[in-house]
């Protein structure tokens, strides 16, 4: 029984002493001291914010306005005299450059106000408000097993989940990006389309598609744009004028400005991006090569410390992204073809002449030299509507008339940029390398795409590793033609950790044009050696149960997640836990020289106790036959299809082509072994996809 204290009696509660006394005052003031916290103590500064403003960023300088922006799309284009609405729905920034180009045009060839609109930005429902003398414009690319961008994802749930909601008042254009590699080629488009012309929208153009497989996008854009204008000018009678650059944004110097004032290059920290960490330096605590030299490409594994970043958390199969900095050479290449080599770290400030219209992306006041090398993507190719714009501003008559030539034929344009790696500086040099080129700054940052962040798959474990996090990264230098091999287009993220590894190595051998800056902005990613990165969630993700069998497929760096499932796997066996059967397939060229982790997949299978069965495809040994990862699916089949049936996850990581060439040889396995029809092998696909049990990670 538990036993209670007796009551205190009153009486041994009253001050005997001096000393009591005291202690009684001191306590009373303390209680009294407290209660008045906030009314006569501990106030708030009311002028605290003041030590953390940026006094440039006021009257217009900022990149988000003071009050905040009606999210109704028909208000908002009727306080700001817009006829035509470019919506975009954009993961990699690619539907959002269209969207600003294209109402940019719009408005200098047709006098008609366009507004680009980031779907996100409005509620889907006031689509339904918009008039019939407004135009909508619809830009939506489609990524991964056909899911729409980030930014469109409450549009894509409203345009499905109420289909009795009257559009007959709607007049729209489409236009779609996606990849024919993957299964699910441009569905966003075409959903959203047959959507809408169900709710009574009238479609003014059949939709248009552009196809990435053959990197033939920017063509398929300027053709579908090109059949657009006619249809204004055909059937809405828009009377078009020779377009002329007129700027949507004042860049201008400002000398007045001190270093502490500006952005040097740091990611934009007002942007959020869903399902993504903030945006952070990462020191570097180890970078290694996994090729062996003969075989004449690189692959890096980088480990980076999570340890400063109390924040930073991932899990097994998510994703790390870098931001990379431009190439030196090119961003020296560039300044000096716009006669700006000596400017580079004079202030500038970035406002929109017409916020209603123009949002900023660049973070602003910055630097010249940041702004080339940080935030604007200098290191891309340059597509024919870029070079006939650019023929303007060209310094001579001679490279006017070059730059109309080349913009004059798709099939010239294609001959040129395949024997050269075609950026924007590069292009000018060849043009007219001798005359510095007068192309306003306002041009170079509405035209040219921000800088954007590299994506790769993590290949450690969480569960082992949660404050180390490893990524593999395939170097990229890949020849502008198999003809001509000499040119290279060099991935600007891939070659720039490549730069990392050969510093922490203290090695000076890099190839010719890899070369960066890698102290980063103001110098903060110098010592230790750091990368800015952040992370971003993924649902490439092990099942929960251990013991649930696992098929992986992957090419390549496409192991890299594979990686950390085997790890993890072998950690469950380690404390006890059961785990089921698994089968990895993996393909390389060459088993000597580009099998990464080799050892350590060889060191796993023994120590997964007959759990884990490797088939290897190498498709570049001398004198045998190529060989991919779907031919040695075949082979295992009949294993394949007995996991399948036993509750198997399937992952596919690597190229899109490969992944949809796994899909058909699975596919081909369960008709072969069940002896299934293409109407019972379509609806087992849909079936399992719908059950999360076949995953894919796939690019490119």
């Amino acid at each position: 029984m538990q036993h209670l204290a007796p009551p205190l009696e009153l009486d041994t509660l009253t001050p005997t002493g001096i000393a009591d006394y005291v202690a009684l005052a001191i306590f009373s003031l303390a209680g009294a001291a407290y209660l008045s916290r906030g009314f006569l103590w501990d106030q708030p500064d009311p002028y605290a914010h003041l030590a953390f403003e940026r006094p440039q960023l006021k009257n217009g300088g900022s990149l988000h306005a003071a009050n905040k922006e009606t999210r109704n799309i028909a208000q908002k284009l009727a306080e700001s005299d817009k006829q035509i609405v470019v919506f975009w729905g954009s993961q990699s920034g690619t539907a959002e450059g269209f969207a600003n180009r294209l109402a940019r045009d719009i408005t200098q060839r047709f006098s008609r106000g366009a507004l680009s609109a980031d779907l996100s930005d409005f509620d889907p429902e006031s689509i339904a408000q918009l008039p019939d003398t407004v135009i909508a414009i619809f830009i939506l690319s489609t990524y991964g097993e056909g899911d729409p961008s980030d930014n469109t994802t409450e549009f894509w749930d409203w345009i499905q989940k109420r289909p009795t909601q009257d559009l007959a008042h709607l007049r729209y254009f489409a236009f779609g990006l996606g990849n024919r590699n993957y299964k699910f080629y441009n569905r966003v488009v075409d959903v959203v389309v047959d959507a809408l012309n169900a709710r009574g929208a009238s479609a003014l153009l059949p939709v248009g598609k552009a196809d990435d497989a053959e990197g033939a996008t920017q063509e398929d854009f300027i053709a579908w744009r090109d059949d657009l204008f006619a249809a204004f000018r055909r059937d809405l009678g828009f009377p078009e004028a020779e377009p002329q650059y007129t700027p949507a944004l004042a860049v201008e110097e400002d000398r007045s400005l001190e270093p502490i004032d500006l952005h040097h290059g740091e990611p934009d920290a007002h942007i959020a991006r869903p399902g993504c960490s903030a945006v952070r330096p990462l020191r570097v605590l180890s970078a290694r090569e996994l090729f062996h030299p003969a075989a004449g490409r690189n692959c890096i594994h980088l480990d980076l410390d999570l340890a400063a970043q109390p924040e930073f958390t991932y899990k097994t199969g998510d994703h790390l992204a870098i931001w990379p900095p431009n190439p030196s050479d090119e961003v020296a290449l560039l300044l000096d073809t716009l006669g700006l080599a000596d400017a580079a770290a004079v202030p500038v400030s970035i406002r929109a002449l017409d916020p209603a219209q123009t949002k900023l992306k660049i973070p602003s006041p910055t630097t010249l030299a940041a702004l080339l090398r940080y935030y604007l993507e200098i290191a891309a190719p340059v597509n024919r509507d870029h070079v006939r714009a650019l023929a303007q501003f060209a310094p001579t008559a001679d490279a006017k008339a070059a730059l109309h030539a080349l913009a004059s034929s798709r099939d010239g344009y294609a001959d040129f940029v395949a024997r050269s790696h075609v950026t924007l500086a590069r292009l000018m040099h060849h043009v007219c390398p001798h005359r510095p080129w007068p192309v306003p700054l306002a041009y170079l940052v509405e035209t040219l795409p921000p800088l954007q962040p590299r994506y790769y798959s993590i290949s450690s474990s969480s569960v082992i590793s949660p404050r180390r996090v490893s990524i593999t990264v395939l170097v990229a230098a890949d020849p502008v033609a198999a003809a001509n091999p000499a040119p290279v287009i060099r991935g600007v993220a891939s070659n720039y950790l490549l730069a990392l590894q050969r510093r922490l190595a203290e090695d000076s051998n890099l190839p010719a044009g890899v070369s960066y800056d890698l102290s980063g902005p103001a110098a903060m990613l110098a010592e230790p050696v750091q990368v800015l990165a952040h992370l971003r969630k993924s649902k490439f993700k092990l099942p929960r149960g251990s013991a649930a069998p696992l098929i992986m497929v992957a090419a390549g760096t496409g192991l890299a997640p594979f990686r950390a499932f085997l790890a993890e796997r072998r950690k469950l066996l380690q404390i006890g836990r059961e785990i089921g059967p698994m089968v990895l397939l993996f393909g390389c060229r060459r088993p000597d020289q580009d099998y990464i982790y080799r050892e350590e997949i060889e060191e796993m299978q023994t120590a997964l106790e007959g759990k884990l069965r490797v088939v290897t495809a190498f498709s570049r040994v001398e004198g045998q036959p190529r060989v991919y990862v779907q031919d040695r699916l075949r082979d295992v089949g009949d294993e394949v299809v007995r996991l399948l049936e036993e509750g198997a996850t399937l992952y596919v990581c690597g190229r899109a082509a490969m992944a949809r060439e796994v899909e058909g040889a699975v596919a081909a396995e369960m008709a072969r072994v069940k002896g299934w029809t293409e109407e019972e092998v379509g609806e087992w696909r849909r079936g399992i996809k719908r059950r999360n049990k076949w995953q894919e990670d796939v690019w490119g």
